[in-house]
């Protein structure tokens, strides 16, 4: 049996999909990952083979520089980052210009390179990240199932009344006026059509009989047999109310990973920490990170700090037992940390609720506000404006999700829940992620063979 595992090259997509697949790999079974050069370590890393497939016109192992970028991407990162500085609006707004260039890259090229592979592989099984639009348009064109797997909110998979790109709620520290999220909606709207057209065109070319779809945005694995695979705990989507498609919730996608012994003795302190990362892009933010680290200051609280893009001598004086490098072993960590903090980056998130930790998310862009406040209305953390927040407020909900208030021991009434953290965190170690993945797709597999051995993939390419 063989698992064909499809993802962009960037470490951050790359790392939940192959802690997937070592289900698979853990049962014997052959696993193939087609990504990019840049993640071809991580790929090793797991033991997996891997064939090239390049996704996009950018690149990420770990840490994301735009001057490291081809030039229009480097472009492209920085106007980003300029733009999470303004706010959510104008964010969103800059991300949903860029998206035609950025999820559509080569479509035709892209999708007749992943039917290859697919003929070359011969897959039982097929999970794909669901922002690996190209590849899954080739896919859907060919009427192949695979897994679907969404990398962020459920809302990265807009249901009816949705649009992508446009938040379906966000946190009450973000107050957008009414112009400017009729403006958003309005944008949303006209990169969708332009999205979908684009996708049709390139069915087209990839076979002259593909029937177009109405939003390219929200068709999904489920169309020919597959299913979609939320990485998301199930617990939080019950309080958001949304329709979704045939799926199962992974839950989260915690992975092993390899500690120095300098960090180990670090964590076994009876001390409680606080570990900070912004994840692999928003690390530029700075000054962010320095206000956070002082608000961890002025509370006197161990802290372990990823600081990625941002140079540890921007958060100002580190107290001595802090714990600040560029990279750290997040699972680990977060294991026993009292508090998160960070973006609302999927990984980051699902990966502290999955070890039954409170977090204080400061969202920055697409799916983190509808995440954001999804955390701040089931109670298992706090929301704030990244841009907004002062020191105070900083060190205010830290405080309440260090406890230190007595307000955040899960009595009704609380700011926190910790009897949910438990349950999700009990939920996830009981059955893991790559275990849901492997369950859901095993009624697939007969079925993706069929289609495959029928010729299917090879289209009228």
């Amino acid at each position: 049996m063989t698992l064909l595992v499809i993802s962009p090259d960037y470490a951050s997509h790359l790392l939940p999909l192959a802690t997937l697949a070592t289900r698979w790999r853990d049962a014997g079974e052959r696993v193939v990952v087609a990504t990019g050069p840049s993640t071809a370590g991580i790929v090793a890393d797991f033991g997996l083979e891997r064939v090239d497939l390049t996704l996009g016109r950018g690149s990420n192992p770990g840490v994301i520089r735009a001057e490291e970028q081809p030039r229009d991407e480097g472009a492209s990162l920085r106007g980003f980052f300029d733009a999470t500085r303004r706010g959510m609006t104008q964010t969103l707004r800059y991300q949903a210009q860029e998206r035609l260039t950025d999820l559509m890259w080569d479509p035709v090229g892209r999708g007749r390179r992943v039917l290859e592979i697919v003929d070359q592989v011969r897959p039982d099984a097929i999970i794909v990240d669901h922002l690996a639009f190209s590849a899954r348009m080739a896919l859907q064109t060919a009427g192949v199932p695979y897994g679907d797997v969404v990398l962020g909110h459920p809302s990265a998979l807009p249901v009816p009344g949705e649009v992508y790109g446009y938040p379906p709620f966000w946190p009450r520290a973000f107050a957008p006026s009414q112009e400017d999220l009729d403006e958003l909606r309005e944008l949303c709207d006209r990169v969708a059509a332009g999205f979908t057209g684009e996708w049709n065109r390139a069915a087209r070319e990839l076979d002259s009989r593909a029937a177009d779809v109405d939003d390219a945005f929200a068709t999904h694995g489920g169309t020919h047999g597959g299913t979609v695979l939320y990485n998301y705990p199930a617990e939080l989507a019950a309080t958001e109310g949304r329709m979704l498609p045939p799926h199962a919730f992974l839950g989260s996608t915690r992975r092993e990973e390899d500690v120095a012994p300098d960090i180990l003795e670090w964590i076994a302190r009876d001390e409680p920490y606080v570990y900070v990362s912004f994840g692999s892009f928003l690390s530029v933010r700075d000054d962010v990170l320095a206000r956070v680290a002082e608000a961890l200051r002025i509370l006197d609280v161990r802290a372990a700090i990823a600081t990625g893009a941002t140079p540890a001598e921007a958060l100002g004086d580190v107290p001595d037992g802090w714990l600040v490098r560029p990279h750290l072993p997040q699972i680990r960590l977060l294991k026993s940390a009292a508090v998160a903090v960070n973006h609302g980056g999927n990984n980051s998130v699902t990966e502290a609720l999955g070890s039954g930790v409170p977090i204080l998310v400061l969202p920055f862009s697409t799916d983190q506000f509808a995440g954001g406040a999804t955390i701040e209305r089931a109670r298992v953390g706090v929301a704030l404006d990244p841009n907004a927040a002062s020191v105070e407020e900083l060190t205010d909900a830290l405080r309440l999700l260090l406890g230190e208030d007595g307000n955040g021991d899960g009595a009704e009434g609380a700011a926190v829940d910790r009897g949910l953290l438990r349950r999700i965190a009990e939920g996830q170690a009981a059955r893991p992620g790559p275990e849901v993945a492997y369950e859901a797709l095993a009624g697939t597999r007969s079925l993706t063979s069929e289609r495959i051995a029928s010729g299917s993939p090879a289209a009228d390419r």
